[in-house]
């Protein structure tokens, strides 16, 4: 196997979010690279994850990237996927706009809601996701644009809103979680070639940083050849994380 990619490490990155999570659902809704991770985890080490096909199938394995479901072991239609919203019966992954150090994030708007420079998606289900749901990030582009002191447009509530939980936020530079005291965010690993103050320098508010930050964890044999033969053979994660 050759050296793994900036993008395979983040999706190894975004596999860990679900380590420990068991039989439930992984909403990896915010890109390729976590919805490789979310079926990466499940034919490795979460086997009982349920994953779905992109859209209301539950599949009976982890599928590739686009592929046809296959066998199917259940049907969640969008009546059925906002009940286990409510029962927190899922991992939600989302992308964000802007996402501050306690983890509230905006999809909504960039400037002031009464007069917006720019329109977005709207809040979509992000109130509901992060009140009633474990919920991570995956982030591709991390900068100070996105890492800001303040977000303009509260959609996804954060730890200081009365969020279930934030787990962690994964971008291209680096993994974050909040396993401080007042969970605020903390750098918790670098990706390779990426330094602390790299990391630092595209984010606009001040992260807690530990004495020693490590590097992320690389793939497996197993894992590359997975997500290169298996989960996403056209390669399209590269796309989103360019090497």
């Amino acid at each position: 196997m050759t050296t793994a990619t900036r993008a395979e490490v983040c999706s190894v990155a975004c596999a860990e979010m679900f380590r420990g999570d068991g039989e439930i659902v992984a909403a990896a809704v915010s890109g390729t690279v976590a919805a490789v991770g979310a079926r990466l985890a499940r034919m490795t080490f979460e086997p009982g994850l349920l994953t779905t096909d992109g859209g209301p199938q539950l599949t009976a394995e982890a599928i590739p990237l686009g592929a046809p479901a296959g066998d199917v072991e259940g049907w969640l239609p969008f009546r059925d996927h906002l009940w286990l919203v409510l029962n927190g019966r899922r991992h939600v992954v989302l992308g964000a706009s802007q996402i501050d150090a306690y983890g509230n994030s905006n999809i909504s708007c960039i400037g002031e809601w009464e007069r917006p420079k720019s329109q977005l998606l709207g809040v979509r289900g992000a109130p509901g996701n992060t009140k009633l749901n474990t919920t991570s990030y995956w982030i591709p582009k991390h900068s100070t644009r996105v890492f800001s002191e303040k977000v303009d447009f509260v959609s996804g509530i954060g730890w200081d809103r009365g969020a279930y939980e934030i787990r962690v936020v994964v971008t291209n530079l680096a993994v974050l979680d909040f396993a401080t005291p007042d969970h605020r965010m903390r750098l918790r690993s670098v990706h390779p070639g990426v330094s602390v103050d790299d990391v630092v320098a595209a984010t606009g508010f001040e992260l807690v940083i530990p004495d020693e930050v490590p590097e992320s964890r690389l793939p497996t044999a197993e894992e590359l050849r997975i997500m290169r033969e298996v989960l996403d053979p056209r390669g399209l994660r590269e796309r989103e994380v360019p090497a």
